[in-house]
């Protein structure tokens, strides 16, 4: 690295611990706690997807924000109820003989976070577009791919969701 760089990096350390930055994962793991119960309300319509939520939240209260993960909602700081609302597949892009080419699927997710009786909701939303072949038709590895992406990046949403809550003054 060119003595620049470095100096670069070395002043906007400098920086962002004068400024008191604090990532917004710092606060969210102080709302949330550091032991946390998913609850998954599972759709009958697509138990198989739903599935597919908690695993994902599961690995990010573990690995991002560094929360343990309780098998007793009696001993949980949080719970998160999460449940799937709805899943839609469209087309965005067709190709030169009118095909299908790329599609969207779309992801929506209803949380509902109770820490020690005060109760929070809301709703994150997650999409991820993927191509197929010419002609062919949405194969079910390339339906469950998507979702499981799309749940990813909605659920990526909820820590950021969760930080902000810790701005907001209790009522």
């Amino acid at each position: 690295m060119r003595l620049s760089h470095i100096l670069f990096f070395f002043f906007a350390v400098i920086l962002f611990q004068g400024c008191g930055y604090k990532p917004s994962v710092d606060y969210a793991k102080d709302q949330i706690g550091n032991k946390v119960f998913v609850n998954l309300i599972i759709s009958l319509e697509d138990p198989r997807n739903a599935a597919i939520i908690k695993d994902s939240m599961n690995e990010i209260i573990i690995h991002r924000l560094g929360s343990n993960i309780v098998t007793n909602p009696n001993e949980a700081d949080t719970i998160l109820d999460l449940k799937l609302n709805s899943v839609s597949m469209g087309v965005v892009q067709y190709d030169n003989q009118g095909y299908e080419k790329v599609y969207k699927a779309v992801v929506n997710i209803l949380v509902n976070l109770n820490k020690r009786g005060v109760k929070k909701s809301f709703s994150v939303r997650g999409d991820y577009n993927f191509s197929i072949d010419a002609g062919a038709e949405i194969s079910d590895a390339n339906r469950f791919n998507a979702i499981r992406q799309a749940s990813s990046k909605a659920l990526d949403e909820v820590v950021s969701k969760i930080a902000i809550y810790s701005f907001k003054k209790e009522d």
